[in-house]
């Protein structure tokens, strides 16, 4: 007989491993964790929807500018500069 088939079957076991009636139960910290998460997420959501409510129905802005830009999105001062007529470049007017 070879020594290692032995040796496999002796390094396989793991000491200790529980198998009783004990095996697989939780602990009550398990169970107190749990609640504590689920109360945090309750909690959690109302806040959100509380947010939520209080948000305008749109972001329109409610007077547009008539030189306002279609786009909402332009970065506020930085101006466009356009050539003159004359050749010289002017800065403003969009």
């Amino acid at each position: 007989m070879s020594a290692l088939p032995l040796l496999t079957e002796v390094l396989a076991q793991t000491p200790g491993t529980p198998t009783g009636p004990e095996f697989g139960k939780a602990s009550p910290v398990g169970l107190i964790l749990v609640l504590v998460l689920l109360v945090g997420t309750f909690l959690l959501i109302r806040s959100m929807n509380k947010h939520i409510k209080n948000l305008p129905a749109t972001f329109e802005p409610e007077h547009p500018e008539p030189d306002q830009d279609a786009d909402e999105g332009t970065e506020h001062g930085i101006a466009r500069t356009e050539p003159d007529p004359g050749g010289k470049r002017r800065e403003g007017s969009g």
